[in-house]
């Protein structure tokens, strides 16, 4: 008789009960999963808590055995607009801690985790418009709705391109053209992502889970160890780059932010520069009796 015994993980319908405030799961008979991010329900907005959940979700859902590939999306027509302003309070009010915590270690962990702990072949599927785009560009396949506008925001509100947006842009698209969007937070067309590479293909709106339910097939139909171990192989070069740059360029842009003292409570949304007007389901403002400019102060009295 062993003296151990193997330490239970998770099944799948507990790991969806834990997420289900952050992501909508679904699991197929097969093992693919479905994992939409959403905030009650409706299009989701960026949150200190959310940014926690991603990492910690690609690791335990990417080494559940009972997974076999995982599809990636959002709800609605929007992907990152927009701050739960109230959610980043943190920044200011717990200084030290939420710059390593929540932002170098969680900023980092969700594209590590994506990148390195997934076992099964991922599809990203871009169903709205909006920045951090390497969510669903980090997969392993990409398609996008046809009627999205994406862009990187980083230094339209005055930050550093660096927690791996600027991997993703530089791993995908020619040299000139990822500079370009890094440092100007230029607007990019559905086409124009397709054209320099970020996605293989794009589909209109109301076929869009069709079609990544019709990739699913194609790759469910093969060998469940030659699909696993075929998926590490093309990962390889994310692999290292995220090894080679990631640690240092998200150091660089936390150091930024803290030099200039850049709160996400702050930030401006970027509805209005990309032309939509989502229908949130949750809160984005702050409360009628927080002091932004006190928030701030303590934050530059951090540095």
């Amino acid at each position: 008789m062993p003296n151990t015994n193997f330490v239970n993980w998770p099944n799948f319908a507990q790991i969806k009960e834990m997420f289900k405030e952050h992501f909508v799961m679904d699991q197929r008979e097969d093992g693919v999963v479905t994992v939409r991010m959403h905030v009650n329900d409706g299009p989701f907005i960026w949150s200190m808590e959310l940014h926690d959940a991603i990492g910690k979700m690609w690791r335990m859902l990417g080494t559940d055995r009972s997974t076999e590939m995982i599809i990636f999306t959002g709800t609605g027509d929007v992907w990152v607009t927009d701050f739960e302003k109230e959610s980043w309070l943190p920044e200011g009010n717990d200084t030290v801690n939420t710059r390593y915590d929540h932002m170098f270690v969680d900023g980092r962990r969700m594209l590590i985790a994506q990148i390195q702990d997934v076992e099964v072949p991922t599809l990203g599927v871009l169903s709205g418009s909006g920045g951090h785009t390497e969510l669903a560009l980090c997969c392993d396949l990409a398609i996008a709705a046809d009627d999205i506008t994406i862009l990187d925001p980083h230094m339209l509100v005055g930050n550093v391109p660096g927690d791996g947006i600027h991997s993703c842009f530089f791993q995908l698209m020619p040299y000139r053209q990822a500079v370009w969007y890094l440092l100007t937070g230029d607007k990019m067309t559905a086409e124009q992502a397709l054209q320099f590479g970020l996605v293989s293909e794009l589909v209109p709106r109301e076929r869009l889970m069709d079609r990544a339910y019709e990739i699913a097939d194609i790759l469910m139909a093969q060998n469940r160890f030659t699909r696993r171990l075929a998926t590490q192989v093309m990962r390889r070069g994310w692999k290292q780059r995220i090894v080679d740059d990631l640690d240092m360029t998200f150091g660089t842009e936390c150091f930024g932010m803290y030099c200039d003292s850049h709160e996400h409570s702050n930030m401006q949304s970027m509805n209005d520069y990309i032309g939509i007007k989502p229908d949130y389901k949750g809160n984005v403002a702050l409360p009628a009796d927080v002091d932004v400019e006190a928030i701030a102060k303590r934050a530059r009295e951090a540095n």
